[in-house]
């Protein structure tokens, strides 16, 4: 597949993200509005764990203990998924004067995607220029995630700050970051960039994609108080996740 081919593939993937985020042009009824941010919050929740224990955490982790002695590679795999809860602990520490907890979940996911995409968009890349089948099962595979990805961005923003631009714009930086990975990896990466690098990088992205959805999303869904939505969100995300992983 050409290069041009490839950045295409790799710009539609990341830009799916904002097809989540036009969730937000929906009408809610006042009434309504805590069931759906419950069901919304519970649905990414899914999303994220379930990318994290079906994709992320077992390709790294068989990459890592393949390259380095398996002392060596529980190290790098601790580090790497600890690191990630630090990153989330440390943003969390930088926002405390944010009140707006709903608004501070929305930045959070945002932080986790922008750092989940930039490596997807450096591996959709290298795979769609080095095979076509590739590429194309690649692209598919992440804007199947990456749409209610940009949910988890584009609602807790928009429902914190009433900006619809706000939630749109942040949605747009995450997506934006693969399109960002692909065309470094073509300027300046692509002969240095190794399977195990980008293991590591994924780990990490797993780290902090677990930790916001159990310190931060989780406990804000509950407070809403509708266990009804709490369910149905994390169903329909587990459901995604598994046509995601044995159809894609």
């Amino acid at each position: 597949m050409s290069v041009l081919n490839a950045l295409i593939l790799s710009t539609i993937a990341g830009m799916s993200t904002m097809l989540g985020g036009i969730i937000i042009f929906f009408k809610i009824k006042e009434q309504a509005i805590s069931k759906f941010i419950t069901f919304c919050l519970s649905f990414s929740i899914a999303i994220m764990i379930g990318i994290s224990i079906t994709d992320l955490i077992p390709t790294s982790l068989f990459t890592i203990l393949y390259s380095y002695k398996l002392l060596l590679a529980i190290f790098i795999i601790v580090i790497s998924v600890f690191l990630g809860f630090l990153t989330v602990f440390i943003i969390n520490k930088l926002m405390n004067k944010e009140n707006n907890s709903l608004y501070k979940l929305g930045i959070l996911s945002m932080v986790a995607l922008i750092v989940h995409n930039f490596p997807e968009g450096i591996a959709t890349f290298i795979g769609s220029v080095s095979d076509v089948n590739l590429g194309l099962k690649l692209s598919l595979a992440i804007m199947f995630h990456n749409i209610p990805e940009g949910i988890s961005i584009a609602v807790p923003i928009y429902y914190a700050t009433k900006s619809k631009k706000k939630a749109l714009f942040n949605t747009f930086l995450s997506g934006i970051a693969e399109p960002m990975g692909a065309i470094l990896a073509y300027l300046f990466l692509s002969k240095y960039v190794t399977n195990v690098m980008i293991s590591i990088i994924l780990l990490f992205v797993a780290g902090i994609m677990i930790t916001l959805s159990i310190e931060e999303m989780l406990p804000k869904a509950l407070s809403y108080q509708k266990p009804k939505y709490i369910y149905l969100g994390l169903i329909i995300g587990i459901i995604l996740i598994i046509i995601n992983h044995f159809l894609l």
